[in-house]
């Protein structure tokens, strides 16, 4: 066989970019976008620290001041504290998505490829998912301002329309409640077109108390604030009630009696624990004064024919 003379021996030029200009570019790249990537971390981690810690003035906030500020309001403090580490953490996904995509395109204009086709046909690939995805960008984009809002978060009682319950889990897509009876619901964030939180900074048991149109509404009312402030005043619910009960007085007239009002600012999703309390202590003062409750119970006719 004739001796095949194959000259593997790039020219000196093309040698040094292939093995040394180019993947010195490349690691250089590389370099900078992990140092970018830092850098932009760190800075909302700053943010972050900055945004939990509250509105309290920047040359206090280190202070004994600051702190006793800061700690007059502990379950707004950790709310904040839940929602800005939540911002972070998608601040960091976008930004470490943004620097990648740079370093992945001019790591390609490196190896001499012409990157305006590739960054044309993104364009055009973008524009076609904006249209064949309109509910996913949707449901992204109302997930983003949700958490920007602060509408809601975990551990909320919420009414979302077609459901409400107790809020187990957030994402930019969806949104997982559990209702009373234990059904666990998803919903599209882009499906939510109003939000009754039930549960946010602080709530309010409202106990509309039906008595007979014989009682006396003087010693009603009397007695309906001495159990609201007995049971504001009691140890077990020094954290939940925050505020001095009120009688509000006569707030309707039913054909079973009169309705009369009183209201208890609590802690949030307390309500619901104060309202049956104050039932039960309620009935039992009624019972000692002799004040009727009305009750309605089926009545059943029988005509007997002659």
């Amino acid at each position: 066989m004739p001796d095949l003379d194959i000259n593997w021996n790039l020219p000196e030029g093309k040698a040094y970019d292939w093995f040394v200009a180019v993947p010195g570019r490349i690691l250089l790249i590389i370099v900078i976008g992990l140092v970018l990537r830092w850098f932009i971390n760190r800075a909302v981690d700053r943010l972050v620290h900055r945004a939990g810690r509250g509105n309290v003035p920047g040359f206090i906030a280190d202070s004994r001041a600051g702190e006793f500020l800061d700690g007059l309001k502990p379950a707004n403090h950790a709310r904040r504290q839940q929602r800005t580490e939540t911002m972070g953490s998608l601040l960091k996904s976008i930004s470490t998505g943004i620097v990648l995509a740079v370093v992945v395109v001019t790591t390609l204009s490196t190896f001499g490829i012409d990157i305006a086709p590739i960054i044309a046909s993104a364009g055009i690939v973008g524009v076609a998912l904006g249209f064949g995805a309109q509910n996913l960008v949707k449901d992204f984009l109302s997930g983003i301002f949700m958490i920007l809002e602060d509408q809601y978060g975990v551990g909320d009682t919420v009414d979302l329309g077609e459901a409400t319950g107790t809020v187990e889990a957030v994402s930019l897509r969806i949104t997982r409640l559990r209702d009373v009876n234990g059904t666990v619901w998803y919903v599209r964030n882009g499906e939510i077109l109003r939000v009754g939180n039930q549960s946010q900074n602080w709530a309010r048991t409202v106990l509309d108390v039906t008595v007979s149109y014989d009682a006396d509404l003087d010693q009603v009312q009397r007695i309906l604030q001495e159990v609201a402030t007995t049971t504001y005043e009691n140890e077990q619910f020094h954290d939940v009630i925050i505020e001095a009960p009120e009688v509000w007085g006569v707030e309707r007239f039913d054909k079973d009696g009169v309705v009369v009002r009183v209201v208890l600012k609590t802690a949030p999703a307390q309500q619901w624990l104060v309202a049956r309390a104050m039932r039960q202590r309620i009935k039992a003062e009624f019972d000692r004064a002799g004040i009727t409750m009305p009750t309605t119970f089926p009545v059943t006719t029988i005509q007997e024919r002659s």
